[in-house]
């Protein structure tokens, strides 16, 4: 799957191991470089809902953006960023046409 950044400093952030562990500490480091290979080596999203870190969509003021775990209570955030967006007929988001995503951050959704 390919991957882009909401913006330049994520970009720069998410592909420096370095400046991972600086930031998030060198588990959570860890945590994000294995989901980002783990979507990079993904076919679509739907390879997502097989691999660990329970990859799911989110709700409420969330709605369309995905998630998956890294340390509780800590998410990767992102969503699709094919255009057009892949939509089943009932209007629910297309697992296997998404090929492309875009990473909006790390954030704690319980907030």
């Amino acid at each position: 799957m390919d991957i882009v950044f909401r913006t330049q400093k994520l970009e720069k952030l998410f592909n420096s191991k370095t400046n991972l562990v600086r930031k998030l500490g060198a588990d959570r480091a860890n945590r994000v470089q294995k989901r980002l290979d783990d979507l990079r080596a993904a076919a679509n999203l739907e390879v997502m809902q097989t691999l660990p870190g329970r990859c799911h969509e989110l709700t409420g003021d969330q709605a369309g953006q995905l998630s998956l775990d890294l340390d509780h209570p800590y998410r990767l955030l992102f969503i699709p960023a094919n255009d057009p967006i892949p939509r089943k007929k009932d209007s629910g988001l297309n697992w296997s046409e998404v090929t492309e995503v875009e990473i909006l951050g790390i954030e704690d959704t319980h907030e």
